[in-house]
């Protein structure tokens, strides 16, 4: 960078023309490797362009000494940049990570709710409803969360914007600790003629009977992550790696990357043994449209139907390719994969569950998992998205992009006019919509399916803004 700054404008600072023949030392001072400790212990390092000129003119130095003095400054801004993004990553990280005390709040009214109100405690669905749970001609659709407001908004969006919702069937899957908020919720907040369904991890059969690798495998996950990785105090103190890289692992580090509801949906065979197909859903996306033509799309013999995100306007967020999460410098890797293949997004996914049945998608997952723990988690960045691509590796049908809009939760360059014409837009990212740092031009679209009016949600101080 500062090689490339000198070239650009050494010339405009010495008052010369751009073609003009600089001196050939001003280059070759500027294009000298950088030691990051250059100005450690320098108290006179020029802060701004207007202090070095007013030097320079005072000193009537050479272009040796004006060199090593814009370099020093270059160096010294440098160095100041990347300390206060990281810093600026590291607090979204915390923040990210931490669950606000609205939605502790809301958790446990809802407990207390489900202990003292027979009408918090229904049976979900109702027992003539059950059979629908079962029947493939509803339209079924999975969300795992143990985010209580997160899922009300996804169920809300889902609903209301169905042409039919009394064809529409919603299984939540929560964990233990959630179920009882899970179901006081959606006990006293009805969303009739749909049926909705929730349901504990350890009430379903498959996960009780023997050893489930999901759990297995999070268990070895944790286990060399506090052995190898050091947290997040240890990412920040890498000086040599990029700030959008160490904001990267800082986000992997997220308790929702180690979290069974993330890892769930490679049991959604095992789980609905009677179902044919089904829609998944992560709890931060917001649904703007009838989600039913979803089940007109031919698969084409595919078994998940994703938006490909290494096409598309946004040059940002739809750039990811292989390469983006795997490590191609890992033989194992390099020797397996194209680094420049299309990735795709989780988030709302169409699965083909007749067509997963016969495919070994699952032991991929856990095959390649079980690598990446012998490789000390060496073999992509941590998530669960990295696994993903390589279990539906062949297996990936592409569909419209309109059907999913990401990173509302990691840039703003997303207007709001553009998220408003997406069917499904997809917080990805730190900057969810129920925490502070969500980006204030975008929540709207979160919060619109919220009653604010709410007793639960008054009672929490949940707030529009």
């Amino acid at each position: 960078m500062v090689g490339c700054l000198g070239k650009r404008i050494g010339p405009r600072i010495l008052g010369r023309r751009v073609e003009s023949n600089v001196p050939e030392v001003i280059y070759r001072i500027l294009e000298e490797p950088v030691s990051k400790d250059e100005v450690l212990g320098k108290t006179d390092v020029p802060q701004t362009l207007q202090e070095l000129m007013s030097e320079m003119k005072q000193s009537r130095s050479d272009a040796k000494a004006f060199a090593l003095r814009l370099r020093e400054m270059i160096v010294l801004l440098e160095q100041r940049t990347r300390t206060a993004k990281i810093q600026e990553y590291l607090y979204r990280h915390v923040a990210s990570s931490s669950i606000p005390k609205q939605l502790h709040c809301l958790a446990l009214k809802l407990a207390n709710e489900h202990s003292n109100n027979a009408a918090a405690r229904l049976q979900l669905p109702s027992a003539e409803l059950v059979p629908a749970l079962v029947d493939n001609s509803y339209f079924h659709f999975v969300l795992a969360s143990d985010n209580v407001l997160a899922a009300s908004v996804v169920a809300t969006s889902l609903v209301k914007n169905a042409l039919r919702p009394e064809k529409f069937v919603l299984h939540i899957i929560t964990d233990r600790k959630t179920y009882s908020p899970m179901q006081a919720w959606f006990s006293l907040h009805p969303l009739d003629p749909a049926i909705i369904e929730v349901k504990a991890l350890h009430q379903f059969d498959w996960l009780s009977k023997g050893k489930v690798p999901v759990l297995e495998a999070m268990e070895k996950d944790q286990r060399v992550r506090s052995q190898f990785r050091g947290g997040s105090s240890a990412i920040v103190a890498n000086n040599t790696e990029k700030p959008q890289v160490i904001a990267a692992k800082l986000q992997a580090l997220s308790p929702k990357y180690n979290s069974l509801m993330n890892h769930i949906r490679i049991h959604l065979p095992e789980l609905f043994p009677s179902l044919n197909k089904v829609v998944f859903l992560d709890d931060d996306i917001v649904i703007q449209t009838d989600l039913s033509p979803l089940w007109d799309i031919d698969m084409n013999g595919k078994v998940n139907g994703a938006v490909e995100t290494c096409r598309g306007e946004d040059s940002f967020v739809m750039s990811k390719r292989f390469k983006s999460y795997l490590n191609f410098s890992h033989p194992l890797i390099a020797k397996n994969f194209d680094p420049n293949e299309c990735a795709w997004a989780y988030g709302m996914n169409i699965f083909d569950l007749e067509a997963w049945r016969k495919t070994n998608i699952s032991l991929t997952y856990y095959h390649w998992l079980e690598e990446n723990f012998k490789s000390d988690l060496s073999l992509w960045q941590l998530g669960t998205l990295p696994p993903g691509l390589i279990a539906f590796y062949g297996h990936v049908h592409v569909i419209d992009p309109f059907w999913h809009m990401l990173g509302l939760g990691y840039q703003d360059n997303t207007t709001l006019a553009d998220a408003e014409t997406a069917g499904v837009i997809h917080f990805n990212g730190r900057a969810k919509p129920w925490l502070d740092i969500a980006f204030p031009q975008l929540r709207p679209l979160w919060a619109k399916y919220i009653d604010f009016s709410d007793k639960f949600i008054k009672g929490c101080h949940i707030r529009a803004s």
